[in-house]
Order: C-alpha cells, then sequence, then structure tokens
C-alpha cells in the first residue's frame, strides 16, 4: 500500500513533526506487523527520525545546519541560489524506514519522523509505503 501525503511549510527552514499522520496511516490500513518506509521526492527536503520532546533539539539542529551551510557562500554557483537547501537534503537523506510492530511505530520513547523543509515555504508531498512481513 502506498499513501501519498500533502503537507504546507511556513518558513524557510523547518522540522514538521509527522508521526502521527504516519501512525495513522498504519493503522487506517491495518498493518500489524511490517516495516513503513517514509520517502520524501524533492531535492531540497528530507526525512529524519529525531527527538520530538524538547522543541529546543529541532533550533538546535537547524541553527547548526546554517551554521554549516550558509545560505549565501562566495564560491556556491546553483543558479537558483538554493545550494545550501540542496546540501541539508543531503545531509538528512531522502527516506526513513520504520518497523511496524502489533499495528504500532516502532520508535524510541523521544523519537518522532519528521518532514524536514529547507527551500520553504512550499506545497510539500511525502509517501509512506507499508509493507507486511
Amino acid at each position: 500500500m502506498l499513501a501519498k501525503e500533502h503537507l504546507r511549510t511556513s518558513r524557510r527552514d523547518e522540522m514538521i513533526d509527522i508521526t502521527r499522520q504516519v501512525g495513522a496511516i498504519v493503522k487506517n490500513e491495518g498493518l500489524a506487523d511490517g516495516l513503513a518506509v517514509v520517502y520524501c521526492p524533492h531535492t531540497t527536503a528530507g526525512i529524519t527520525i529525531q527527538e520530538n520532546a524538547d522543541p529546543d533539539v529541532k533550533h538546535d539542529i537547524l541553527m547548526r545546519l546554517d551554521e554549516v551551510y550558509p545560505c549565501e557562500h562566495p564560491k556556491y554557483r546553483h543558479a537558483e541560489g538554493n545550494t545550501a537547501s540542496h546540501l541539508k537534503a543531503l545531509t538528512t537523506g531522502t527516506s526513513q524506514t520504520v518497523v511496524v510492530s502489533e499495528g504500532k511505530l516502532l520508535l524510541g520513547t523521544w523519537q518522532g519522523i519528521y518532514f524536514c523543509e529547507f527551500d520553504g515555504p512550499r506545497a510539500r508531498t511525502y509517501y509512506v509505503k507499508l509493507l507486511k512481513g
């Protein structure tokens, strides 16, 4: 089963917790055991699993990514001017795979699944592929 999900981002850089949406897909499809693959089809956004208890973690991650990949750099050559967005997406990656056990996402106590926007605000899409087994 493949689900196509939509979201709208509101800032250039942000991390949006999509754990509940992914969990709802698992529940609605009745997947008891298997895998949920969450995939982002964009070159300036990504998917990561990270702490979801303290909002300062998101702040610190985005701050540090900005320090490592500043928006402006004298040697960037990409014509669209969003080289930093591509580099941040490269760092987070395009997908995450989560084990589903007894109908629930097998995440750690403090873990959440995040859609990471690095070139917003935009209308974005992500996919959730469920695999039985």
